[in-house]
């Protein structure tokens, strides 16, 4: 499996002058995809997880909707120069009742956020689409519980640690206790990972779960919690205006900016609860 980290050396500069020294990056690396052998997508990833990413993303995208849909997954066909496996080409096989995605689905998903698709259309291809819509889930949260989330998730942040250059997601109960937690350069690929552990887990639809990010919430974010059946998403920033539209069209509940106790409630308030007055 490729490394987590790499070091380069780097030229500090403080109010005491220059000092060379090694520096700890978080890893970059390409991954492709390929489903049935045929190449699907390729995503910029910190390594380690990969097969949790691709039942993320699959998941995500409407191909998947469990753990029977697959049949296996393998890294392929990717060497270096040296001849040794680069792990980053990923084969994933599907179960013979599932269909395979289109060709260049890469470009037709409505995951990508450079592929110019928006607005209504999109809304409605994400509510049709999903099998586990949120809507219906009578989960509640206190405001105690999503004020801790951050905490906990930063706290296992085991390779942030090292660089500071990664995202991460974190599923986590309405009572807040941790199921998993990924990091990853790319705040999707983090979330995917999250969502692939609960599918490779049996955890999907994910109904009374916390899916908590480490940065803005996009409407690729919205999207993937929309469709593993994620009833609360909070995130530590903000969300973008498509990203609340979407909440509130799946019955998201979609809450922002979680810094101590305060809290943004930006869509599907009612599982929220009062929080409780201080003595």
């Amino acid at each position: 499996m490729g490394r987590l980290t790499a070091h380069r050396p780097v030229v500090r500069i403080t109010g005491a002058g220059r000092v060379s020294r090694p520096d700890a990056l978080a890893v970059e690396e390409p991954l492709e995809l390929r489903v049935g052998g045929r190449a699907l997508a390729v995503t910029m990833r910190t390594p380690g997880h990969d097969v949790e990413l691709a039942h993320g993303f699959l998941l995500s995208e409407g191909v998947i909707g469990g753990r029977a849909d697959v049949l296996d997954a393998r890294y392929c066909d990717s060497v270096d120069d040296d001849g040794r496996n680069t792990y980053n080409v990923l084969d994933v096989g599907l179960a013979a009742h599932v269909p395979p995605p289109e060709t260049g689905v890469e470009r037709n998903f409505y995951t990508t956020s450079s592929c110019g698709v928006c607005g209504k259309a999109s809304l409605d291809a994400v509510r049709l689409r999903t099998r586990f819509s949120p809507a219906d889930d009578p989960v509640e949260v206190s405001p105690a519980t999503l004020a801790g989330l951050p905490g906990l998730l930063r706290a296992r942040q085991r390779v942030f640690d090292r660089t500071g250059g990664l995202h991460a997601a974190g599923l986590f109960t309405a009572a807040g206790e941790p199921l998993v937690v990924r990091e990853d350069v790319g705040r999707h690929n983090a979330v995917d990972k999250v969502l692939g552990w609960a599918v490779l887990d049996g955890r999907v639809p994910a109904a009374g779960t916390v899916l908590m990010v480490s940065g803005r919430t996009s409407f690729e974010l919205v999207q993937k919690a929309v469709m593993a059946g994620v009833p609360v998403l909070g995130a530590v920033s903000a969300p973008s205006s498509l990203a609340v539209e979407l909440a509130v069209e799946s019955g998201l509940t979609l809450v922002g900016f979680i810094r101590g106790d305060s809290m943004n409630l930006y869509a599907g308030a009612q599982r929220v609860l009062e929080p409780q007055p201080t003595r």
